[in-house]
């Protein structure tokens, strides 16, 4: 007896009913609605510090805050030359001298240098040997330096013509920073990484540098630092430095304060969740909250109203660029304090002395103990001194 043939599968696809079409369809714009917005919200965000003005609240007794200069441009970088002059760099591209009276109050305001490539750290210095005095300008990929008299006013300098210690530093995701003292008769250079996560071709990139004020010739003091802002000398403990982790990645990494050891690396590109400090690197010595945005630093003068000690430092948190909600756009007092049993015997205990800022970047003491900071989406100075 024949069998009845099987059914053979047919090969016709199964076609979705109009049902499951029409929840597909709500489910695909909900979602591009949803992107959209986020879209929309990050770039309010990134636009919204420029467009406000700074209502800062002081959050320390018997202290104030007071606008002091404006038009400055672009203002990246701030450096006492001595009571009276204070240099300012203009990421725009200029170097600004500002002079100051005994009252507090800035009388003269001009540009000393200009047509810079994005000038991000200026440091007038002196030879110990000789007692040369040389003013140095952190530019974009490069380092220039201008034989100087310091006995005279920065109106007064003859800066037509520069020698270039150090060229070709590569430049993307960031660019080259502070320069800085190295304490003895050298510098301290910091360049940032071309890159958010990668494995630098240049090993000047994501370091800190130490550099011949004469030559140029180069050494690197430390790695994996992926993007270092600023760095200030504290008596006792060392040279300590801020850097900001990667984007994109959540509450991972946070930004860090780290304390120079010549010779050592702090992690970067290397450095995930399951292991914020790989093997073979050094850790921070105190942590800001994820893309804060930790950069101007300066050390508290003993002579300072502020609150601290003989170990605090003030750092500026930019605040975030990526983050819907905002973070940063403060000002920290940080005191280091011993710790025997942290990996390099110091930790830092933060504290928010300013809050609801817009973008302070660049921050220092002035001899006298009044801290100056610059606002950089404004081209604002203020100062933060007592009542």
């Amino acid at each position: 007896m024949d069998e009845s043939p099987q059914s053979l599968p047919s090969s016709e696809p199964e076609l979705p009913t109009t049902g499951s079409m029409s929840k597909r369809r709500k489910i695909i714009k909900r979602s591009l609605t949803l992107f959209v917005v986020l879209l929309l919200l990050m770039g309010v965000r990134q636009v919204w510090p420029y467009l406000i003005e700074p209502e800062p609240e002081v959050l320390i007794a018997e202290h104030q805050i007071t606008e002091v200069a404006d038009g400055l441009g672009s203002p990246s970088c701030l450096h006492w030359m001595n009571e009276t002059w204070l240099l300012v760099c203009d990421r725009d591209g200029r170097l600004l001298a500002l002079e100051m009276n005994a009252e507090g109050e800035f009388t003269t305001q001009e540009a000393i240098l200009s047509d810079l490539s994005e000038p991000h750290g200026v440091l007038v210095w002196s030879d110990s040997g000789n007692g040369t005095s040389r003013l140095f300008i952190s530019e974009k990929g490069e380092l220039n330096a201008w034989n100087i008299d310091r006995n005279s006013t920065p109106l007064q300098w003859n800066l037509t013509s520069h020698q270039t210690l150090v060229s070709g530093v590569p430049t993307s995701n960031h660019q080259t920073n502070a320069v800085m003292s190295d304490g003895e008769d050298g510098l301290i250079w910091h360049a940032g990484s071309t890159c958010n996560i990668c494995d630098e071709e240049d090993e000047r990139n994501a370091a800190l540098l130490g550099i011949d004020p004469w030559s140029g010739e180069v050494e690197i003091l430390a790695s994996g630092v992926r993007n270092s802002f600023d760095g200030t000398w504290v008596p006792d403990v060392g040279y300590v430095f801020t850097d900001n982790g990667r984007d994109w990645e959540g509450d991972h990494p946070p930004e860090e304060l780290n304390l120079l050891s010549v010779g050592s690396a702090y992690g970067w590109p290397d450095d995930d969740p399951d292991h914020p400090v790989p093997e073979g690197t050094l850790g921070p010595i105190s942590e800001f909250e994820s893309h804060s945005s930790a950069n101007g630093i300066d050390w508290r003068p003993l002579n300072s109203t502020l609150p601290g000690g003989p170990t605090t430092v003030y750092v500026a948190l930019y605040g975030s660029w990526n983050t819907v909600v905002p973070v940063g756009q403060q000002i920290l007092q940080v005191d280091i304090i011993a710790d025997p049993g942290s990996q390099q015997g110091w930790r830092g205990e933060s504290t928010v002395v300013v809050e609801d800022l817009a973008t302070p970047l660049a921050l220092k003491f002035h001899p006298y103990g009044d801290l100056y900071y610059a606002e950089y989406a404004h081209g604002t100075l203020y100062r933060l001194s007592t009542t």
